[in-house]
């Protein structure tokens, strides 16, 4: 089980929000921390360019690599996102066990943000 960490930077809180989301409720990854306050600065077609971003910090197994680069860029509003993934050295036992089953897509899943705007609809009925 080797765990590893994505990350990647977007533009917007809603577009952080977004990927990290959908990452989290596909089971791609066990948690994205989105890191605000960003300052970039890259060349991009000639120019350099600085911009303010966030950063998303995935955490997640080596084998789900695929998945969640596919993720980041169906959701991605840039035209190339950076997508680097880091293997890590070492882990807490107990926290790679929790990586682990977190990206279980076998197991149990409650979606409490789904379950709320579900009852938020019904009570417009």
């Amino acid at each position: 089980m080797q765990a590893i960490v994505v990350v990647t930077t977007v533009g917007t809180e809603e577009q952080a929000y977004l990927i990290a989301r959908e990452l989290v409720a596909r089971r791609q990854a066990a948690c994205v921390n989105i890191i605000p306050g960003i300052r970039s600065m890259y060349r991009w077609k000639g120019k350099i360019c600085k911009d303010g971003e966030l950063l998303l910090v995935v955490k997640t197994l080596e084998g789900e690599f695929e998945g969640v680069a596919a993720t980041i860029r169906e959701l991605h509003n840039y035209e190339l996102p950076e997508i680097l993934s880091f293997g890590v050295g070492e882990a807490e036992p107990r926290f790679l066990q929790w990586i682990a089953d977190s990206v279980d897509k076998q197991a149990d899943f409650v979606d409490e943000e789904e379950e709320e705007m579900a009852f938020a609809d019904s009570d417009e009925d």
